[in-house]
């Protein structure tokens, strides 16, 4: 499968230049964000994807809209694939207010509220991407699906830290990282 990490979101923009959560409640992409996800659309166009799964993040699904757009496939939301919930950033918009602001979608896998009420700790999304590497491995169309998500998620599948709008290739069917290092 290819993972690809969302690109530049407002929170991304002001955390990284204060190392403080500028309390920004599920933000969207800036315009490097816009122009990261139009990139990765041109550059993932001959990887034979056939699957796109994404987070429910605004940020995702605006770094998702120009793929899907470019491969032609629809989008599969899955809050599985969500980021580790530790920042305001990672409170999402309701189900109904994502219907609203994204019509075409079918957000049906998805509850009313869909994000923790409290920080997860990383065992906690270390133990989802663990379930989630094992349900995707079982799948015969792993090699052909694209998962659009977030700095924690990916690094809890791969054990790699990733840019915004940067992705990498992984095997599910491989071994789980060990040993991961979050940033303090």
């Amino acid at each position: 499968m290819i993972l690809l990490r969302h690109g530049q979101s407002e929170f991304n923009l002001l955390f990284s230049a204060t190392r403080r959560d500028p309390g920004l409640i599920d933000p969207q992409l800036t315009e490097l964000g816009h122009g990261q996800a139009r990139d990765a659309a041109r550059k993932l166009q001959d990887q034979g994807i056939e699957r796109i799964i994404v987070s429910p993040y605004t940020r995702t699904l605006q770094t998702a809209r120009p793929v899907a757009e470019a491969l032609g496939l629809p989008l599969i939301i899955d809050p599985m694939v969500r980021e580790r919930f530790a920042f305001a950033c990672d409170v999402g918009s309701s189900r109904s207010d994502l219907e609203r602001q994204w019509p075409a979608l079918d957000f049906a896998a998805l509850d009313p509220i869909w994000w923790p009420a409290e920080e997860e700790p990383e065992a906690g999304v270390i133990d989802r991407a663990a379930r989630f590497r094992t349900s995707l491995a079982r799948r015969h169309d792993w090699r052909n699906t694209l998962v659009i998500s977030h700095w924690g998620f990916i690094l809890s599948l791969t054990g790699q830290s990733v840019a915004n709008g940067q992705w990498l290739q992984c095997d599910p069917t491989g071994p789980a990282p060990e040993g991961l290092v979050w940033r303090a």
